[in-house]
């Protein structure tokens, strides 16, 4: 399967279908959904997708400028009937490049505890204790670009 990795606008079409995948993925399964407010405050941050051949919205993440030299990459989600088949991994070495073309040197991110082992085979180190963010457990995450 041909995965094309792109950026795309804030309110855009695409963006728009990014959020349906974010929700099913990162929200429904824990009874929650997007506010405007959350999704007025993305407007500066930059929205990767994965869209394949047939032009299918397939994965998404979001990178919100930390500061001058961290990124932090959110919003991290695959289609489900995809995931295992590399695309995740692809969506977050696009990220990295794109990250360190911005003049980042450092990627930061909130990771589910059921996701840490996929992080950490990509390079990412725990950095802190487990907490809890939207109800669920969580391991602040760190990689030097």
């Amino acid at each position: 399967m041909k995965i094309s990795y792109f950026l795309v606008d804030f309110a855009s079409p695409l963006y728009d279908v990014s959020i349906q995948l974010r929700t099913k993925v990162l929200r429904e399964p824990l009874g929650l959904s997007f506010t405007t407010e959350d999704l007025s405050k993305e407007w500066n941050q930059k929205h990767l997708v994965g869209v394949n051949e047939n032009g299918d919205l397939v994965a998404v993440l979001v990178l919100k400028q930390v500061d001058n030299k961290v990124v932090k990459m959110r919003q991290v989600a695959v289609d489900p009937s995809l995931q295992g088949k590399g695309i995740g991994k692809m969506l977050v070495e696009h990220s990295e490049g794109l990250a360190r073309q911005m003049g980042f040197e450092k990627m930061e991110l909130s990771a589910r505890e059921v996701a840490v082992d996929f992080y950490l085979k990509l390079g990412y180190k725990k950095v802190g204790k487990k907490f809890e963010e939207v109800g669920i457990p969580h391991f602040k995450m760190t990689k030097v670009m």
